[in-house]
């Protein structure tokens, strides 16, 4: 337990409260970044989570705010921030490690990053799939932004999903807000080419010039719905 205990102590010392790390060796050859780097010995990830702020949420009502492009971008910067000291102190306890922004698409057809972080998260235990197709955490519902550091570093610090089960329930609260009708029955349904043309028709609003949207994560309180 002493890796994971340093581990989680540095974590603390950068801001971070919600963290998993444990083996992605089952899921990392589905990586786009496998195809350009050679991942061997790197079976291993820590994924970081922020939560964002619930005031700012609140004041999304039918499209993205200045304020939510702000929080996000800041937010998005934290995370990128602390992985990038992350992988260094990886480095100096004698680990391999490559910090993942938190947001960089690299095949724009698709918008597909070098990974999915939510991927990770979900293999790892940080929470689940929701009907939305983001990560639905116990605590802060999908109100989080999420980075990813690959390592050889063997620490193992699941989640609390990673054992028992987990669901949206009959909770629709994103689906009733998505300005895209996107969000149907579950992930597997998820209507990403809707979702996107709207988050790129929001782009283009005066100010905001990033592919955002909101409404759907200002929706998921997930933890707050079930009291937990």
């Amino acid at each position: 337990m002493e890796k994971e205990k340093q581990l989680g102590e540095f974590l603390g010392t950068q801001g971070i409260e919600i963290f998993c790390a444990g083996s992605i060796k089952d899921i990392k050859g589905e990586f786009l970044i496998a195809r350009e780097m050679d991942l061997r010995g790197l079976d291993h990830a820590v994924v970081i989570a922020f939560a964002l702020a619930p005031q700012v949420l609140e004041g999304i009502v039918d499209k993205p705010t200045l304020l939510y492009k702000h929080l996000y971008r800041q937010v998005n910067n934290l995370l990128d921030r602390v992985a990038l000291i992350t992988s260094n102190w990886l480095t100096q306890n004698h680990a391999k490690a490559i910090p993942i922004p938190a947001s960089q698409i690299v095949d724009w057809k698709k918008n597909l990053a070098h990974l999915s972080h939510r991927q990770v998260a979900v293999e790892l235990g940080m929470g689940f799939y929701g009907r939305n197709n983001l990560l639905v955490t116990p605590k802060y519902g999908s109100q989080v932004r999420l980075a990813t550091i690959l390592t050889d570093f063997p620490a193992e610090i699941p989640g609390p999903c990673k054992t028992g089960k987990y669901s949206c329930g009959n909770c629709s609260a994103c689906a009733a807000v998505c300005p895209a009708k996107a969000i149907k029955t579950g992930p597997q349904d998820f209507d990403r080419e809707k979702c996107f043309a709207k988050v790129r028709e929001f782009e283009k609003m005066r100010g905001i010039s990033v592919g955002i949207c909101g409404l759907c994560v200002r929706a998921c309180s997930w933890g707050q719905s079930f009291n937990i």
